[in-house]
């Protein structure tokens, strides 16, 4: 069994120096059979470990759950890396950013009114029972076990958030209690009151930065006065967020910037190495004076596109890392051509016709939120029981999109980003809000928010009450019953909101697909079931990626559904469309 431990000057590796070059891939983002190839393409960079978040929230959506199936499989993915020769850096949270839904906190824990990221015990019982179910997969998978885990991190850049050390220490005792006996880091950005305030003595502190390195280094070294200095997030890139630019980098400056934290000695964990997808209703949003949700694409203008492909900064930065370590050759297969095709939707249906076959509704004297309804990254439908208006509908806050019909028709849409909360009924009748959870922020003081409708609502001032509501049902299965039930449109425009499929065939070839949508207004995609994510007319991305394990053989089963109204073509085009450069 080899050893891992942090010594006055270097990590060592079995009492030896080792420089961790590390890039990060959440398994979570990325279809598990694409691992194996994300994960080789990491050793090809000359990289020696892979880093993970875990996402809590994900492998437990309910009190007393912990799903480690499919994309959700841990312990595979950490075999996969060490099947690989390299180590493995773990960063279970509990809060982990990392422009995931909630920061990957559970909505049911949110919901709670627990306070959280301290030492409230509502949270911190459940947080236990969390690292629990973690250190059982990390434990056995730790080095001096014989397995790929080198490093585990407490909290995330928690010096911008907090600084209770007795915090930090309890979440450090339970760390400890499940079996993890590898070293212990933090990462807070390099300003002062961070690095104080979100660790601790005992514990390593990292850096997280992209720029100027040796002006950061030395402020983390005023921090750190003894071990190897470390970025554990080297920012390559940025993420996107809906309605603005897509983020890219410079890969010369990039590049330059990773020569430079090198040469001062320091270890690294590139984030991201390859970014992946926000797949299904997993991205977050930010909320610095205003709501921002994050697209589906999660590409980060990383090494390795959202696809796994190297882009001209993973090139770059294998001849930067060829000064510091011997590289594999360079010969690499090509990948397969991605096909492009175009197709009709052949059959649709009207949302508001089937609600009786998307879910139950319930009756609430008064307008629930999302929380409450104990719901997450869902749609809901809100609708009077009785006849309202006219006059001016208004919300204490709508908190994510809905779409306002009255008597089926549609008269208008209240989106958060905007910060609409106010509807003008023009005549009386029944009223009707689909909403769609747009994703719960993940950082920052609206972190934990309930989600949905938040009431009073009142017309004219006077409140309404007696609300049917109805999540409803996106499972794969209830959409292709619905959908195979269809007519065919006889218009080129559907007006949604609607369900619409077709059929589409493929050649056993093994490539990805990208699925063009900016012929379509708003909604999301499955593929075989398959909750591809996303889409919005207003971009920036434009295409959704279809992972090779998606698909199979002969017939694909393709289902969208529009929320707004959209082309009855589909197309599947032969690269990814994130938008414009914001440069």
């Amino acid at each position: 069994m080899s050893t891992f431990s942090i010594g006055d000057d270097d990590f060592l590796l079995d009492g030896q120096p080792f420089r961790i070059l590390s890039g990060a891939l959440h398994y979570f983002r990325v279809h598990p059979d694409a691992w194996t190839d994300r994960i080789a393409m990491a050793k090809h960079l000359g990289l020696n470990t892979i880093e993970t978040y875990v996402p809590w929230n994900a492998h437990s959506p309910r009190p007393g759950t912990f799903d480690t199936t499919g994309m959700l499989d841990l312990g595979r993915f950490l075999d996969t890396v060490a099947a690989h020769g390299l180590h493995a850096i773990v960063r279970p949270g509990p809060y982990i950013c990392a422009e995931w839904s909630g920061g990957g906190l559970p909505s049911w824990l949110l919901a709670s009114g627990a306070t959280v990221r301290d030492k409230n015990p509502t949270y911190m019982d459940a947080v236990a029972e969390y690292y629990r179910h973690v250190g059982a997969i990390v434990a056995p998978r730790q080095i001096d076990r014989g397995g790929p885990v080198i490093l585990v991190q407490v909290e995330n850049e928690y010096g911008a958030y907090g600084d209770d050390q007795d915090y930090l220490r309890a979440l450090v005792a339970i760390t400890r209690e499940v079996g993890i006996t590898v070293p212990l880091t933090t990462v807070d950005q390099p300003e002062p009151h961070m690095l104080v305030g979100g660790s601790l003595p005992e514990l390593h502190k990292t850096g997280s930065f992209g720029s100027r390195s040796r002006e950061r280094l030395a402020t983390l070294r005023e921090h750190q006065p003894t071990g190897p200095l470390m970025c554990s997030e080297f920012w390559d890139g940025w993420f996107d967020s809906w309605g603005r630019h897509h983020h890219t980098t410079s890969a010369a400056d990039s590049a330059r910037e990773l020569d430079e934290l090198l040469a001062a000695g320091a270890s690294v964990n590139l984030y991201m190495l390859c970014g992946g997808t926000n797949f299904g209703f997993t991205n977050g949003a930010n909320h610095k004076g205003s709501y921002v949700p994050i697209v589906t694409s999660y590409d980060y203008d990383a090494p390795l596109d959202e696809a796994g492909r190297p882009t001209d900064k993973y090139w770059a930065f294998r001849k930067v890392l060829a000064k510091y370590t011997e590289l594999p050759p360079a010969d690499r297969e090509p990948r397969r051509e991605t096909p492009a095709f175009e197709g009709d939707l052949t059959r649709v249906v009207p949302v508001l016709d089937a609600l009786d076959r998307l879910g139950n509704a319930s009756r609430y004297e008064r307008l629930p939120t999302l929380d409450e309804l104990s719901l997450d990254n869902t749609f809901v439908v809100y609708r009077t029981v009785n006849e309202v208006g006219p006059g001016v509908l208004d919300f204490a806050e709508v908190r994510d999109r809905a779409q306002v019909f009255l008597d089926g028709t549609p008269i208008a849409t209240l989106s958060r980003d905007h910060g609409e909360r106010r509807v003008v009924l023009p005549a009386a009748g029944r009223v009707m809000l689909l909403v769609e959870d747009l994703g719960r922020v993940n950082y920052g003081v609206h972190l934990g928010e309930a989600k949905g409708l938040v009431g009073p609502a009142r017309i004219d001032g006077t409140p309404v009450t007696s609300w049917e509501v109805r999540p409803l049902d996106l499972e794969p299965a209830t959409l292709a019953s619905l959908v195979s039930a269809g007519v065919e449109p006889t218009t080129p425009v559907l007006a949604g909101p609607c369900l619409a499929g077709a059929t589409f065939g493929i050649d056993d070839d093994g490539a990805d697909l990208f699925l063009d949508t900016s012929g379509w207004g708003k909604g999301a995609v499955w593929i075989n079931g398959f909750c591809l994510g996303r889409f919005w007319s207003r971009g920036p991305q434009r295409t959704l990626y279809v992972p090779a394990a998606v698909l199979r053989p002969g017939d694909n089963e393709l289902v969208v559904l529009m929320l707004d109204a959209g082309e009855t073509s589909f197309r599947f085009v032969g690269d990814l469309d994130l938008g414009p450069n914001e440069e």
